[in-house]
């Protein structure tokens, strides 16, 4: 096979007697196989969009600018330097030529090696085509890629001698190539000819240079790398002026002079590229663990995760922080919620986002709207821990949000909000799978050095990474590995790099910086202890995935205890993760006094009277703790309990506008004597009642603050337990991704659209004997109708095929090609070729018909 020859069965050497080589774009397609097809549909799936009719059709597509632009975004830098290099090279351009820009007059090994690949991969996505002695880059890439004022060449180098002298007069021309040592000709074209073959003659270009004062030399390096153009004076120094009358520099204005083309690539010893980069760079290890050590860091920081997702939703619980008018939340709620989870504002973000992503907290939707948990919440508390970490970290996987954009500023200076309408970025989910991928391509335990994974993936999307997104200012999370400081790139896509790098940490996909087991399982990679194909991953859909995750991840978290350890300083220990419905109750009866590998939980008045409130006795308590402690009751909280209790309910608040009731008087007349009952407009309507000038609830507090502990009761005079009943959102699904294009087609779409392309090409492409009185051009060839019956009949008896012009109901023409088996009723049913189907059509909306040539049977 020839050198990058991926649809070989076009080329054909001359005298063969075989087909020529292709003359359009359009030519080469329809010379490939279906496989070919099949990969350039598969590689650039907007060409899918709608599918085209034919392949010529198909080629005008793919030259569009859109979707040129959109194939060389997700170009290699390799590849993307041999479309450079083919965009300053003659079009078209032999296989040699091309080489020798890449790899100079020195040549490099490891550039001829790689280059096949490389034009391979043009050539598969449609950039490229034409047999190896004239490949030729489409013309919207060349337009993309060829240098010009506006737009520098990624190369760096300028126009060719012919290009810099098209507007110069012949006479400039003349004086140019006299001064240079060439014979005068007779016409500017040759002239240019004789000057673009002294710059391409190295031995002749060489011996010139040896003329140069040692000035004009540095002029020439200054330039030779790019840009090429620089700025001169009215009258130029001697240096400028020896090159300029050379054709060395050529004007492009009274002030700018330009480096030829040729001049420079024999500046630069034929090369198009300083530093070209055949092969990726390798991801270097920063640091090695054991993969035990991983495991169990990453299963920690997965417990972490769980927590804090469920404090930060906890205290929402009666609804969060209201909604901006613009979307998304205010700096001030955010700054909250960053202090009560004890981390900064940008983590904040992330665990909002991350929360938002999963569909467990959304907006409510109502007038004065707020954010709040959702009903999914409470489905995912009742999941095992694995499994709620499984929950989390597949939606984060294929999230498009970028909370690390939080608090920047967009293209209009506006501030981006965490949770706003302007955090998505279509590349985050590429981008945080390609990291993960990396991190799993070093030995397990293994960290990787954040510059090297970085420079491996500017490598891969040279474009993409170049190409930041309006409001990519945020300042991000920043990152606590060694070797990732200010000195890394700022660019979107290695910025997406390093928050992906910390959100993982964060998640507990990776620990101390290596990627962990669980992790391996979800991107559906193998694991190092796989020991049967079905734990080898890949190919697995994505739950199956998450599933393998949480099976690998559930032994590594600490279980669950059903017990705590009290302490005679009013406070319980909890050595460990406590199980649901005992760690509810508990929060009801005490308040977390501090976090970590133990919670340690306090007894107060105040919590113990939640708990006598929410409708449990005194008894009720004694036995809770009785039951769940592992230690004895200490006497000084039985005492507390005992002491709330014989207080709690003593007195009880109505409505009325509100009412104190109390079977001693001697406490109401305390309160009526107590100064700070002032304020609640208090009198006796009887010696065992008071009556009150505000509502129940603010009535209650009042009374709870002065030390009491009142209760309060319906009208019918029954105590109300005041059960704190969380709110939720209405039924919400979780956020779609934001595309990146279109969807990448599975085999079966890839397969039917190449058999449509193929079978309208067949329509579009057949030969048709010339009717008696050819149609005019641009025009469908018409038949009587009595024709038009006759042939399709003719056709019908021979089981032949034959073209059609075909107008529907809604006047767009048509050609096809069809076989009919049967004719009646002023309808032929047959085979349509290009639909690949059968079909039916009136006789009446056929506009013409003709056989197909003896060849084309």
């Amino acid at each position: 096979m020839g050198i990058g020859g991926l649809d070989r069965e076009a080329h054909v050497a001359e005298g063969t007697g075989a087909a020529a080589a292709p003359r359009t774009l359009a030519e080469a397609l329809r010379a490939r196989g279906d496989e070919g097809l099949t990969a350039l549909l598969r590689a650039r799936p907007d060409l899918l969009n709608p599918v085209p009719n034919d392949l010529t059709q198909l080629a005008t597509r793919a030259g569009t600018r859109g979707s040129v632009v959109r194939a060389l975004e997700r170009l290699d830098r390799f590849a993307l330097q041999t479309a450079e290099a083919l965009a300053v090279a003659p079009d078209p351009a032999p296989y040699p030529v091309l080489l020798a820009l890449l790899t100079g007059d020195e040549g490099d090994p490891v550039i001829e090696d790689a280059l096949p690949g490389a034009v391979a991969l043009l050539r598969e996505q449609a950039l490229v085509w034409g047999e190896d002695d004239r490949l030729r880059l489409v013309r919207t890439a060349r337009e993309l890629l060829s240098p010009s004022p506006q737009h520098p060449s990624p190369t760096g180098l300028g126009p060719t001698v012919a290009e810099a002298t098209s507007g110069m007069s012949p006479g400039r021309v003349q004086e140019i190539i006299a001064t240079a040592g060439l014979a005068a000709t007779h016409d500017p074209v040759s002239a240019v000819a004789a000057l673009t073959g002294l710059f391409t003659d190295r031995d002749r270009m060489g011996a010139l240079l040896d003329e140069a004062p040692p000035e004009a030399l540095a002029v020439l390096d200054r330039l030779v790398w790019g840009p090429p153009y620089g700025e001169v004076t009215a009258n130029p120094a001697p240096p400028v002026r020896w090159l300029r009358d050379r054709g060395l520099l050529l004007p492009v204005s009274a002030r700018t002079v330009v480096l030829p083309r040729e001049v420079a690539l024999h500046l630069r010893g034929g090369r198009a590229h300083r530093v070209p980069e055949p092969v990726a760079p390798e991801v270097a290890v920063l640091r090695e663990h054991r993969p035990q050590v991983v495991d169990g860091a990453a299963a920690g920081q997965a417990y972490t995760a769980l927590a804090t997702v469920e404090e930060l939703l906890k205290s929402w619980d009666k609804g969060g922080p209201q909604v901006l008018r613009a979307g998304g939340l205010s700096v001030r709620d955010l700054r909250r919620a960053a202090a009560a989870l004890d981390v900064t504002e940008q983590v904040a973000a992330f665990w909002l986002e991350l929360c938002h992503g999963a569909g467990l907290l959304a907006s409510d939707g109502e007038a004065d709207e707020r954010y709040a948990p959702t009903p999914a919440y409470d489905d995912w508390l009742d999941l095992p821990p694995a499994e709620r970490w499984a929950r989390l970290v597949a939606p984060w996987l294929a999230s498009t949000r970028t909370p690390g954009l939080a608090g920047g500023q967009d293209a209009k200076g506006r501030a981006l909000s965490a949770l706003g309408p302007d955090l998505d970025r279509a590349a985050a989910p590429e981008v945080r799978h390609r990291v993960l991928g990396l991190l799993a391509t070093l030995p397990p335990g293994a960290a990787a050095d954040p510059e090297t994974l970085f420079a491996r993936l500017r490598w891969e999307r040279p474009l993409r990474g170049s190409a930041a997104g309006p409001g990519d200012s945020g300042s991000g999370y920043g990152s606590g590995d060694e070797g990732a400081g200010a000195a890394l790139p700022d660019d979107l896509r290695s910025r997406l790099a390093r928050w992906s790098l910390a959100e993982a940490e964060l998640l507990g996909l990776t620990g101390r910086g290596a990627l962990a087991a669980p992790a391996r399982a979800l991107l559906n990679l193998p694991l190092a202890e796989a020991a049967s194909p079905a734990d080898e991953g890949g190919g697995v859909e994505e739950s199956v995935a998450a599933e393998r995750a949480a099976t690998l991840l559930a032994p590594l978290l600490p279980e669950a205890v059903d017990h705590v350890l009290l302490q005679a300083d009013l406070t319980a220990v909890a050595p460990g993760p406590l199980r649901r419905p005992l760690a509810d109750a508990l929060a009801v009866l005490a308040d977390v006094e501090s976090k970590g590998g133990a919670t340690v939980y306090r007894f107060t008045p105040g919590s113990v009277r939640r708990a006598l409130d929410s409708g449990l006795a005194a008894s009720d308590v004694h036995a809770f703790l009785v039951a769940h402690s592992r230690t004895p009751v200490p006497q000084p909280l039985a005492y507390l309990v005992d002491d709330v209790a014989r207080r709690h309910g003593h007195l009880r608040v109505g409505a009325a506008s509100a009412y104190v009731r109390c079977d001693d008087d001697t406490v109401l007349g305390e309160i009526l004597a107590d100064r700070r009952s002032a304020a609640l407009g208090l009198r006796r309507l009887a010696p065992t009642v008071l009556a009150a000038q505000t509502d129940p609830a603010a009535l209650l507090e009042g009374l709870r603050a002065m030390g009491y502990a009142p209760a309060a009761e319906s009208a019918e005079g029954d105590v109300l337990v005041t059960r704190a009943d969380a709110y939720r959102t209405p039924a919400r699904t979780a956020p779609v991704p934001v595309p990146d294009g279109p969807p990448a087609p599975d085999a079966t779409l890839l397969h039917a659209a190449v058999k449509a392309i193929r079978a309208g090409d067949r329509a579009a492409t057949a030969v048709r004997r010339e009717p008696a009185a050819p149609a005019p051009a641009g025009t469908l060839p018409r038949t009587s109708s009595a024709e038009t019956l006759a042939t399709v009949q003719a056709a019908a008896m021979t089981g032949s095929a034959v073209w059609i012009g075909y107008v529907n109901a809604d006047g767009a023409a048509s050609q096809r090609v069809i076989a009919p088996v049967r004719v009646e009723g002023g309808f032929v049913t047959g085979y349509d070729h290009t639909a690949d189907e059968m079909r039916t059509y009136p006789l009446h909306r056929i506009t013409g018909v003709a056989e197909l040539a003896d060849d084309q049977v």
